[in-house]
């Protein structure tokens, strides 16, 4: 175990660093694990494996704390989700191209990241928000759960600025939203890999970036509940999505 930390120490302080940054906006960060483990020796098999455990651990806590505020509204979120845990499963099952997948996976979140800085809006209690629409959200979840298991993440990255520019619903509950979104997909995009007869994964180096995310993750969602104002919280993703499409980009454009 000591070995194995000292040669990848760099990986538990990022990976800790994240699991703070993500876990603080509601998000796992699914795909900062991945572009970070990109710059590594990890094989891209494992690569997916590692983020959605790594997610699972981080928005557990987050849902948890989400609950406890009153921020889920599970008649609302029933539509993202019940058509994305199916399609999650599928794309965790099917094999991808990495660099392709990377390329678009870069450009999508940084559109994501520009459009949701330049939104001048903030929806507080007492706005009119956007009034449930069931066969939208099925379809907006199935894609975005499909997108998900494929490569790795949880889709709170995608969905969280699709809502915010829908005036979905406050950020606090955007959020709350997101944070369950990525649960149940990094479990259906989970059990999709563990499937495949091509999986494999390095349980020992795995079960160390699980436990430095985990405390990471009651860090972050704490100072959330705490020190984080809406226009802050909404500022804080789109910075967040933008490092990471542009740290993909550089990687596999240059």
């Amino acid at each position: 175990m000591l070995e194995i930390f000292i040669n990848n120490w760099h990986l538990v302080f990022l990976f800790f660093t994240i699991a703070i940054l993500y876990a603080s906006v509601g998000f796992g960060g699914g795909s900062s694990y991945l572009a970070i483990l990109a710059l590594s020796s990890i094989a891209f098999k494992e690569m997916r494996t590692i983020s959605l455990f790594c997610n699972i651990v981080v928005v557990s806590g987050n849902v948890l704390l989400f609950y406890k505020e009153k921020k889920i509204d599970f008649k609302k979120i029933a539509p993202l989700v019940i058509f994305s845990i199916p399609m999650a499963y599928l794309g965790g099952y099917l094999k991808i191209t990495e660099q392709l997948f990377f390329i678009l996976l870069g450009f999508t979140l940084l559109f994501a990241s520009i459009t949701m800085w330049i939104s001048k809006k903030i929806y507080t209690e007492n706005n009119v928000l956007e009034k449930p629409n069931f066969i939208k959200n099925m379809g907006l979840g199935g894609i975005i759960g499909f997108i998900s298991g494929m490569v790795g993440i949880g889709g709170g990255i995608f969905l969280s600025p699709l809502l915010h520019l829908t005036n979905w619903d406050t950020p606090k509950k955007i959020a709350a939203t997101s944070s369950i979104f990525i649960l149940v997909n990094s479990l259906a995009g989970l059990s999709g890999q563990l499937t495949n007869v091509n999986f494999k994964i390095n349980w020992l180096l795995t079960s160390m970036l699980l436990i430095v995310v985990f405390i990471g993750g009651q860090i972050g969602n704490r100072l959330s509940s705490k020190f984080f104002s809406p226009i802050l919280l909404k500022k804080v993703t789109a910075i967040l999505i933008a490092f990471v499409s542009i740290r993909i980009l550089l990687k596999y454009l240059i």
